[in-house]
């Protein structure tokens, strides 16, 4: 999108995006949007509102979203347009990935140590 945007054909990528049924964007939250980053997901976000679907994934609850696009009125607009007609489920409990791994635990010591 970024490059779309540059050549002046972002609203050719967002009439391209908007044929797939389905755009699922993973780990929205990991590391900060910067602002044209943040601008550009909210274009996609608002193009595809009530005519495609969006999965998102974060590792980061709806109130903290302001810090990862860096602007609180943004993300509470894009928040608005994702939780509308939507269904939200949020996880608890440890990683997938990490399950059965022991990281960050000290062993336990033997008498023969």
């Amino acid at each position: 999108m970024a490059a779309a945007h540059h050549a002046g054909r972002l609203q050719d990528e967002l009439v391209k995006l908007g044929r797939y049924p389905l755009i699922v964007i993973d780990e929205v939250g990991y590391i900060p949007f910067e602002a044209e980053a943040a601008n550009l997901f909210f274009q996609l976000i608002s193009n595809r509102y009530e005519r495609a679907s969006v999965i998102v994934t974060s590792n980061k609850p709806f109130g903290r979203w302001g810090e990862t696009f860096g602007d609180e009125t943004v993300a509470a607009a894009m928040i608005d347009r994702l939780v509308h007609h939507a269904e939200v489920h949020s996880l608890k409990g440890e990683s997938y990935r990490m399950r059965g791994r022991e990281l960050g635990r000290v062993p336990a010591t033997t008498d023969n140590d």
